[in-house]
Order: structure tokens, then C-alpha cells, then sequence
């Protein structure tokens, strides 16, 4: 798509009627001297409408139908713009799952996604990790097609001695002349290069599609090798789109490594993403990242939350010097299309961008057929408000339906015989989903819908083979989710809001508790930190204590077993079945299989009793209907108030 190259007025976030105000960029530019907004979306993981499929309303908070709104409103404004997309655009919600695995990619089919983002004409995409939870041969059909190029620099069919040498899957980079116009009207000519980069651990995470047939390069060993030969190609500015988070600490092979890719010599503005935050903004600090002023080692940088929350915009002011261009000057900003208010709800900030919803209305109804589809019946509710502090009928459901089909499937093998056990972690546990982000699948029919908010993505079941130490390490390494808790003391906060919910496994098949006054052997990337400390006690299988030089099959998915979430036994190497299908549809298999359900929590975990001691945790306010059968199960609790952000309070007496 040609950048517009108009002379017009950029409107702030604060102009009113008869009000319009420049950005300074814009009013300060002169002759030779261009202002140019590079606007970005990241994460969108197939939300191109403001509908929320698992609950089945529409919603304010989500879609590139939203997002696009933006778009257009700064591209009527904006002198100079180009539109991008950092990865993790066609998996992550049902209008995904029915398109791999209702509808399918033939050859000249264009995904919904792809028709979304055509319609606004992006300049350049990059691949995120989700881009391979459907193979390979899926994502080539989804991306040809798209009327934008897609690069990708450390993705490749193999390596060779340098990254120069790569047989790279995708084209690294791309670089695109654009028609600028500067700040007396003329028209100046300008080459972006755009270079586009992923985490390295897609080969631990999508194993099953990658094995043998791909390898990666890390991010800064890429970029350092391909940045050089954009400045040969002439490029005046680089932009850098990394699925890649911020973090501290380099690793060559690190997953968040954007802090580390702005320092390589010669980019110039980095998109991040794939931890589903937002920068500028607090969620990130430590050496070379100023969250005010949303630089990262200096450049700027943007990370545009997920789902089309926001809008990216990367401001940089050009000085064309003889033939060449400099940047004198940037600012980095994101821009919401909703805004929570203090009674939880939540106002629109733009409206729906019809071309969008146009692009995608027939998607959209399909895949409303596709999740309301009836599979079986529960005699029991499915929530998950309480997960993180108490067995859970959600995550119940989801280690009967593992433990079925693998017992199932391992029959007549060398591991018939061995006790089948099932690691299962909560995906809907509120934390930075909102108070309202749970499962909640009451008494009666169960459909598509259901079991997709039960198990929020499309992994493949794998079963590991591993002994009853690993099984203790595993559960200690998921014991991380707490806080230490000091004894005799009242209302301690209990959850460690920095550890994903998704790492929290409850392993099913074996008792046990967790004694939190011990600190936390493993910290949150898996590393052992506390040796001495052993928060799991009383683990029993059978009734007796766990022998630890036992075997045991552990059924879990392709991201834990692949060494997602660095647990102990899971690694790669412990793997011994390869299911062909997701854990989603083992379960709908399974509810299929049985018709009706009741997957009653057993109680095989709990806290060690700590006397008087209590700790508050948060959860949904719509877990109050569910207090009484959790106190049913032992689970000494009451509600204590209000939380932060529209979450309900409550207590626990250990």
C-alpha cells in the first residue's frame, strides 16, 4: 500500500469540537524535514471483531474491527503513516480453531485474519510462535494470502555457518521505498527496511510440526548478521518487529529479548510484543528500558497489548541529509479502544470500522455455528474462580479426559501398565484477563464454546515418562505460583502475581500438599533457587508415600513437555507418545464419549495447615455462588471485600 502523502492535521487524544491541535512533530516540521507515524498491531490472535466467542457477546475490548478505527483516523490525519503487524495474527480464538479445523486453507483461500488486514492495506508482517500451532504447510497457505509481505529473519529450513547462510523459511527483511512529505509540501523519497524476528523456543513449543525439518537462530545473532546488509541495500531507517517481550539478562537464545535487538547498531525503532502487555506503560524496568519515554537501550519502541487492545504508534521526526535520512527526534504511545470504569464496565472508545466487518461477517457466523455446537451434558458447574487455591472442577475435567485417552492409548505398549497421571494447569484465572476472565460453565448442555473456554488453546496432548522425583520436582516447580507465608500471621497476600496461571499444574493421580511456609524452590523461569526448600509434603500415590525411584506416564501437553515453563521432566527428552490431536478435542471426544459429565473436584491438594494463619487472594465477584461448595471440599473461606480492579477478596484460614 502507498503511504498517504497528504498535508494535513494530526488531532491529539485531547482535541474537542472547533479544537484541533499538532502533533509537535508536524509543527515543528520544515523543509527537508518529515514527520512519520509508524502505527502497529501485535497479538491480534484472530480477534478481527469485538465479539467474545467463549461467552458469546459481543465486547468492547477487543478487535482489529476496532483497532482499524484508529487507523483510519490517524491516516485522514496523518501527513506520513505505515501500518505493520508484529505476529501471533490467525491462532488464539475459535473464528482460528474452525478455520484449521472446520473449514481449512485450499489454495486460494484467504483466511479471515489475512481478509481483515487487507482491507487495511498493512505495509509488513512478521510470524509469531502461534503462527505454528497448525503446521507449517497451514501457515504458508494463511500467509500467501496476504497482499503485504511477511518477513522473518531466524526461522529457517536449516542453518548453515553464519545467519547469512541460512535457508531461511521467509524473506528476513523487506525494504519498501515510500513517497514522504515534508514539512513545506514537497514530496521526498525514503527506504524502510523492515526486518521481522520470533523466539527461538518455537522448536520446544511446536516440536511436533517443527522437528527435524526447521531450526532458529537467536534474535540478536540474526540481527546482527541481516542489519548490515540493509544498510548495503540502502535503507534509510530500520524497524524492527520482534515477537519478542522486554526482559533483563541476555541469553543468545532468549525468548524476551527486544531489549537486547535495540541495541544492534543500526535499527532504529523496535515493535515488540508476545507477552501481551503494554509499552510505554509500567509492566517493564531495568537497565536501558525508560517506560516514560518508551525507549528501550534509546530507541523507541512500542508493545500494543493483544487481542487489538491498542494501537502502537512509533512517532519519529526525519531530516533528510544530501540523500540520506536521519531521525532527529521520536515519541512511542499506545492508543486503547476501550477505557474501564470505576463500576467495572468498560465504554468504547471507537466504533466498529465496517470494512473489517464486512471482510469477516461470514467467518464470523460460521464460527458462531461452530461454538455453539452442543457435545454433551454436566451435572455440575465448571468454573475456575477458585483454581489457583483449591482443586478445580475446570481443570478436573481436562486431567480425566488426558488420563482417558492416554491409558487408552498406551494399551499394548512398553508402558501399558504404568500409572497414568495427568498435569493440568488453569488458562482463565483472572490476573491480567480482568476480574470477569473465567470459566463459568454452568449445570446442563456443554458445546464447542464451552470446552474452547475450558482450554483456551490449541496444544496437542503428549504423555512424558518420568519418576516419582520428577513428579515432586514438577509439583514444586508449580508451587511457585505462592507467596511464602509467615506463620501466626493474619491476611498475607497469597498469589505471586508475576507467576502465570498457566504454570500453575495440578497433577491428577497423586495427593499432596503445599506447605507455604517454605519459600519457593524455583523461581518464576524454572530456576532452582531455594535448594533446601521443599514446599510439596505428604505426596502419596495409592495411599502410600510416592516412591521416588518409581515410573510413572505423565499425560500434558506439547508446550510442558517440550520444556515449556522449564519444569523438571519435561525437557523433550522424557516424551514418549505424540498425540495427533489437540487437547481440546480429547476433550470434547471424551464428554462425546461419556454424554454426560461430573467432574467433582477429588481434593487431592491442598495447603499444610498453618494455625492461625490466614491469607486473601483475589478472584471474580461471580465466584460467590460457588463459595459454599469449596468450603464443602475442607477449604476454610470467606469473602473479605473488594479487590483492586473489580476483583472480589477473600480469605483463607490455613
Amino acid at each position: 500500500m502507498t503511504t498517504l502523502s497528504r498535508r494535513s492535521f494530526l488531532l491529539s487524544s485531547t482535541a474537542t469540537a472547533g479544537l484541533v491541535l499538532l502533533h509537535p512533530f508536524s509543527a515543528r516540521a520544515a523543509g527537508g524535514q518529515a514527520h512519520l507515524r509508524i502505527l502497529t498491531t501485535t497479538d491480534l490472535h484472530c480477534h478481527a471483531q469485538a465479539y467474545d466467542y467463549y461467552g458469546d457477546r459481543p465486547v468492547d475490548t477487543v478487535g482489529l474491527a476496532r483497532t482499524a478505527s484508529i487507523v483510519e483516523e490517524i491516516r485522514a490525519e496523518a501527513t506520513n503513516t505505515l501500518l505493520v503487524d508484529n505476529g501471533d495474527y490467525f491462532q488464539g480464538n475459535p473464528m482460528g480453531d474452525w478455520m484449521a479445523y472446520e473449514h481449512g486453507m485450499n489454495d486460494g483461500d484467504i483466511h479471515p485474519i489475512i481478509a481483515a488486514m487487507n482491507t487495511l492495506g498493512y505495509d509488513c508482517g512478521t510470524l509469531g510462535n502461534h503462527e505454528f500451532n497448525y503446521g507449517v504447510a497451514f501457515m504458508d497457505r494463511v500467509n500467501a494470502g496476504a497482499n503485504f509481505p511477511v518477513v522473518c529473519a531466524n526461522f529457517a529450513s536449516s542453518l548453515g555457518a553464519t545467519p547469512l547462510d541460512d535457508r531461511l523459511h521467509l524473506p528476513p527483511y523487506v525494504i519498501l521505498e515510500k513517497t514522504l512529505t515534508d514539512g513545506a509540501g514537497a514530496e521526498e523519497t525514503i527506504k524502510i527496511g523492515i526486518i521481522g524476528f520470533l523466539p527461538p523456543q518455537i522448536l520446544q513449543w511446536d516440536r511436533s510440526h517443527l522437528e527435524g525439518a526447521y531450526n532458529v537462530r537467536g534474535i540478536v545473532e540474526a540481527a546482527e548478521a541481516w542489519v548490515p546488509k540493509m544498510k548495503e541495500e540502502g535503507a534509510d531507517i530500520i524497524v524492527a518487529l520482534s515477537h519478542s517481550g522486554i526482559a533483563t539478562g541476555f541469553d543468545p537464545m532468549m525468548e524476551n529479548a527486544s531489549l537486547y535487538l535495540a541495541g544492534v547498531d543500526g535499527i532504529d525503532a523496535v515493535v515488540t510484543g508476545h507477552q501481551h502487555l503494554v509499552f510505554p506503560g509500567n509492566s517493564h524496568q531495568g537497565e536501558g528500558i525508560d517506560a516514560e519515554a518508551g525507549t528501550l537501550m534509546g530507541k523507541p519502541a512500542v508493545m500494543a497489548g493483544f487481542w487489538g487492545s491498542h494501537l502502537g504508534i512509533i512517532d519519529l521526526m526525519l531530516t533528510k541529509d544530501g540523500d540520506s535520512w536521519t531521525i532527529t527526534g521520536s515519541e512511542s504511545a499506545t492508543r486503547p479502544i476501550s477505557r474501564r470504569n470505576e463500576d467495572r464496565s468498560y465504554t468504547a472508545l471507537v466504533g466498529d470500522f465496517a470494512p473489517v466487518v464486512a471482510a469477516t461477517a461470514e467467518a464470523h457466523a460460521a464460527t458462531l455455528d461452530y461454538v455453539r455446537a452442543e457435545v454433551g451434558q454436566t451435572t455440575v458447574p465448571l468454573y475456575s474462580y477458585f483454581a489457583l487455591v483449591a482443586d478445580d472442577p475446570s481443570v478436573q475435567i481436562v486431567s480425566e479426559a488426558q488420563k482417558w485417552y492416554v491409558s487408552d492409548i498406551l494399551r499394548g505398549t512398553e508402558h501399558e501398565g504404568l500409572p497414568v497421571l495427568s498435569a493440568a494447569a488453569p488458562f482463565k484465572a483472572g490476573g491480567r484477563g480482568g476480574p470477569e476472565y473465567y470459566t463459568d460453565v454452568p449445570v446442563g448442555p456443554v458445546a464447542i464454546k464451552n470446552v474452547a473456554d475450558l482450554y483456551l488453546y490449541p496444544n496437542t496432548l503428549m504423555a512424558v515418562r518420568i519418576t516419582g522425583a520428577q513428579v515432586r520436582e514438577w509439583l514444586e516447580r508449580a508451587a511457585g505460583m505462592f507467596n511464602q507465608i509467615q506463620p501466626g500471621v493474619a491476611d498475607q497476600i497469597l498469589l505471586n502475581p508475576s507467576f502465570p496461571s498457566y504454570n500453575f499444574d495440578v497433577i491428577d493421580g497423586v495427593t499432596y500438599q503445599i506447605d507455604l511456609s517454605q519459600p519457593a524452590r524455583y523461581d518464576n523461569d524454572g530456576q532452582v533457587v531455594a535448594p533446601e526448600a521443599h514446599r510439596i509434603v505428604n505426596l502419596m500415590f495409592n495411599g502410600a508415600p510416592i516412591d521416588e525411584a518409581a515410573e510413572f506416564i505423565v499425560a500434558t501437553n506439547n508446550y510442558r513437555a517440550g520444556g515449556g515453563g522449564h519444569f523438571p521432566g519435561a525437557d523433550g527428552s522424557t516424551i514418549v507418545f505424540r498425540a495427533p490431536d489437540t487437547n481440546r478435542d480429547i476433550i470434547v471426544r471424551y464428554i462425546v464419549q461419556n454424554g454426560t459429565i461430573a467432574p467433582a473436584a477429588d481434593g487431592n491438594w491442598g495447603f499444610a495447615p498453618m494455625t492461625g494463619t490466614s491469607v486473601l487472594f483475589e478472584t471474580g465477584p461471580a465466584a460467590a455462588q460457588y463459595v459454599d461448595e469449596v468450603r464443602a471440599r475442607g477449604v476454610q473461606m470467606e469473602a473479605a471485600g473488594e479487590g483492586e480492579g473489580g476483583f472480589a477478596l477473600y480469605r483463607i484460614a490455613l
